[in-house]
């Protein structure tokens, strides 16, 4: 009962729920290995993410070393200049092709035994195995991973699922204005935030804690005119900015949500992409990279010093909220259905894959 006699409502069964009936997810979707481990393997690794700018990969040779989903890939430029990936494991006793990016590599030779391999994954030699009875060169091969380019940057996973097609399904023609292939990269940061992954993200896609949390940005972008649309594969966050001088230009600021992992902060003359990669059960990176259009590179200095302000701020109340979590304190709270139908829409697709996939 409340102070006034009435009964409280309570958290039904986990399970979906209409947006004006929902509740956010229960507490322990954000603890524990066992669920990290099982998000990784099912969740992280057969999912679209964005790995890299495509420039940091323009020429043959050149490549980057990532992960997906706690798997270590290798993504390059071939001799024909098409986007190859790899897991990044040598086919002898699992050596690592490549420690860090590189320019212009002829071949992947393994650190740990020297076996080499060509740009399209094939091993080219093999040294001391000529006394390996029925060994056949020919037979090994790096085991490959999905690539996309789209509009200048690179998509990878690391495993099966939907199409890239599929997951993208509305997000063109509701981007298509917004000259993303025009823009250059121009540098990149990471953010260690001491939470679970899935509580960066759940943060990023509301814009309800804006006037408690974000003191400065809450000045430039109107919440009066925020919109939402859900996508099959995320969704879109969109408000008005006005301000010329500052780290905003005037117009239309756009928050995109790819599930699980990907975002991208659309701006006037700039992007900024986000991959939120686990370190842990309750600590996380952000990979940030930032890109300029021709004529808005001097904004660089300002809006590196505007995000570090927005993102200490975020990753202060993301770590109190998952010690909130952990505290064995928390019963899960309604969801606003005018502010986090974004959130609703990501927490039923993280309720899913568990059900679905994870249990």
């Amino acid at each position: 009962m409340d102070d006034h006699g009435q009964t409280q409502s309570k958290p039904p069964a986990d399970g979906q729920a209409p947006l004006d009936e929902a509740y956010a997810l229960d507490g322990a979707y954000y603890l524990g290995a066992d669920r990290l481990n099982a998000e990784r393997e099912q969740l992280l690794a057969p999912a679209w993410q964005i790995v890299a700018p495509a420039s940091l990969v323009a020429q043959t040779g050149d490549h980057i070393v990532r992960e997906i989903g706690g798997k270590p890939v290798i993504i390059l430029r071939n001799e024909a200049g098409a986007l190859k990936g790899f897991f990044n494991v040598c086919q002898h006793r699992a050596g690592p092709l490549a420690r860090c990016d590189g320019k212009g590599a002829k071949r992947l030779r393994c650190l740990y035994h020297g076996w080499i391999y060509n740009l399209d994954g094939a091993l080219r030699v093999a040294p001391e195995m000529q006394d390996a009875k029925n060994f056949n060169r020919d037979d090994v091969q790096l085991v490959p991973i999905d690539v996309r380019e789209w509009n200048g940057l690179i998509f990878a996973r690391a495993g099966q699922g939907d199409a890239f097609e599929t997951v993208m399904t509305g997000m063109d023609e509701r981007l298509g204005r917004c000259g993303l292939d025009a823009m250059v990269h121009h540098h990149g940061r990471i953010y260690e935030v001491a939470c679970n992954w899935k509580v960066y993200i759940d943060n990023y896609l509301e814009g309800y804690h804006v006037p408690s949390v974000h003191p400065g940005l809450n000045q430039l972008i109107d919440m009066d005119d925020y919109e939402i649309d859900l996508l099959p594969g995320g969704s879109v966050q969109r408000s008005p900015v006005s301000d010329d001088t500052g780290p905003y230009a005037a117009g239309d600021a756009l928050y995109v949500h790819i599930f699980p992992n990907t975002m991208l902060n659309i701006l006037p003359g700039r992007l900024q992409t986000n991959r939120v990669i686990p370190d842990g059960p309750d600590h996380c990176r952000v990979e940030f990279d930032f890109y300029y259009a021709p004529g808005f590179e001097s904004r660089a200095k300002a809006d590196d010093a505007f995000s570090d302000t927005v993102q200490d701020e975020d990753r202060l109340i993301c770590e109190e909220v998952q010690r909130g979590l952990a505290s064995g304190a928390y019963t899960p709270g309604r969801l606003s259905p005018s502010q986090e139908s974004a959130l609703w829409h990501w927490q039923n697709f993280v309720r899913a894959a568990h059900s679905r996939k994870l249990a």
